[in-house]
């Protein structure tokens, strides 16, 4: 698609922040309107907008796409989406670990125990660890503190929350991304501890490189969405 505008703006209004292409503004794609929280996501909403030459490239609007899953399937159904970030906490890979004879499973202790504990002791709940694949359901009691965790969250966190669940197949690491100060690389690549393991052992293809840097970009972007919702 040929880029059909030249000016790209930001406008405040009573209900948050719109970005405006030649003065018009933006909607969502299933046509709602396009406000957002604060100022600082409207200005990385732009910025996609005025990153483009003279063709316009679809896969480069992570952040308004984000913006509309956010707007269009986030808010009007919040319970849906915390229901999901629930199952990733009962399915969290941080708490499925390697048989403790196999040398997988000391760096799963030292990389990802600490996460573990973390979350614990910040929300008041409790894991349960497994070694081996056999599902074991975490407690309703924890279940139900991480709920009310994330009904604390607006809808844009939320949709964050949601990438950053599916590519981590953890609620843990984005509940750390969150924290102030958070390594969010480092968090990633404990979120990938396993496959990183592999691949030591037996090396990285080309292709797998190329698939592990585009989940971290999304990985990444999807915090720095999170951030500017909540600047």
């Amino acid at each position: 698609m040929k880029r059909f505008y030249k000016n790209v703006g930001v406008t405040a209004l009573d209900a948050g922040w719109q970005v405006t292409l030649d003065e018009r503004p933006l909607r969502t794609q299933l046509g709602g309107q396009q406000i957002v929280p604060t100022s600082a996501l409207a200005h990385l909403l732009a910025g996609e907008w005025r990153a483009q030459g003279e063709e316009i490239n679809p896969r480069s609007f992570v952040f308004r796409d984000l913006a509309d899953f956010a707007l269009d399937i986030v808010r009007p159904d919040r319970a849906a989406a915390i229901g999901k970030l629930l199952d990733y906490a009962g399915t969290d890979t941080l708490c499925y670990r390697a048989d403790p004879d196999q040398l997988l499973y000391k760096r799963q202790q030292e990389i990802w125990e600490p996460l573990v504990k973390a979350c614990e002791d910040r929300h008041g709940v409790t894991f349960t660890r497994v070694s081996g694949i056999v599902h074991r359901a975490q407690s309703d009691a924890t279940i139900a503190v991480l709920q009310k965790r994330l009904e604390s969250e607006d809808h844009f966190t939320l949709a964050a929350l949601l990438t950053q669940a599916s590519l981590a197949a953890s609620l843990v690491v984005p509940l750390a991304v969150l924290e102030d100060g958070a390594d969010v690389t480092a968090l990633f690549a404990a979120a990938n501890a396993e496959e990183d393991w592999q691949a030591e052992l037996w090396g990285w293809d080309e292709q797998a490189e190329i698939v592990r840097a585009q989940r971290l970009e999304a990985f990444t972007k999807a915090a720095e969405f999170a951030a500017a919702s909540q600047a």
